[in-house]
């Protein structure tokens, strides 16, 4: 059975840079986040009727690097922060059926990694808070929403070689009770 860790947190957090070299790290798929494909291929145009089709893309794409995962496979996202995004951008209007499958899915995973917003800013169009409350208010609701459905998690905190070494041993510890 494939460990699935899904690196989360709120924006320019480094969660895609992170994905991407712990997948290198430990020789395994790393699952980018669609909504940034989406993103560009629509010249920055997403309304909430695409938000279905963002989860349905994501969901695809992740099940089929977990096919080709032998141990393990890297989340940039997963269907839970598409929900918190569809609540904060477009007032609620995530189908029901993408909350549901959020709720049902994000139970199959092993590990969060929390990326804290204690790191620099990057500008970017995507962006929606970089005024250090709105980071302060998503840090905490990215978080409430791991504590509020007892999913497993390890916050990463500090410079990005700090943290990518937590994360490391974060994953290790995982892999490590494999069964």
């Amino acid at each position: 059975m494939v460990k699935r860790i899904v690196i989360y947190g709120a924006e320019s957090t480094g969660k895609s840079t992170l994905a991407e070299k712990l997948a290198k790290h430990f020789g395994e798929p790393c699952v980018p986040e669609y909504v940034r494909e989406f993103w560009d291929a629509h010249e920055g145009m997403i309304m909430a009727e695409d938000l279905g089709t963002i989860a349905r893309v994501q969901m695809e794409t992740e099940d089929e690097a977990a096919r080709r995962a032998q141990r393990v496979l890297f989340c940039d996202t997963d269907l839970l922060t598409n929900v918190l995004w569809a609540d904060l951008l477009y007032g609620g209007q995530c189908p029901d059926w993408v909350r549901t499958e959020a709720d049902t899915r994000c139970q199959g995973y092993d590990l969060y990694l929390l990326c804290d917003t204690d790191s620099a800013f990057a500008a970017d169009p995507q962006r929606s808070f970089p005024d250090p409350e709105g980071r302060e208010m998503c840090r905490q609701l990215w978080r409430q929403t791991l504590i509020a459905r007892d999913l497993p998690f390890v916050e990463l905190r500090g410079d990005y070689a700090a943290r990518e070494q937590r994360a490391i041993e974060a994953v290790a510890r995982v892999l490590s009770f494999e069964g």
